[in-house]
């Protein structure tokens, strides 16, 4: 979810408990300048889940991965 700083010092206590089930990105001036995410979740363990996905004998470009994971759904 996106932001802004203002909703964000507005609201705090209600995207507080948001953040634990998804990361808020809060912006400023339409930039963003940071990102409120549950501690307890463990990232690099998602990503560990995401290796082996694409084969590494096969040279694939983006699109082309990006067209093989959304016809798998």
């Amino acid at each position: 979810m996106i932001i802004t700083a203002t909703e964000f010092k507005t609201n705090l206590g209600k995207y507080l408990e948001m953040a634990m089930s998804q990361d808020i990105f809060i912006t400023k001036n339409g930039k963003s300048i940071a990102r409120l995410t549950n501690p307890t979740v463990n990232k690099l363990e998602l990503l560990d889940d995401l290796v082996g996905i694409v084969p590494q004998d096969q040279t694939m470009d983006k699109n082309t991965i990006r067209e093989e994971r959304l016809s798998r759904q």
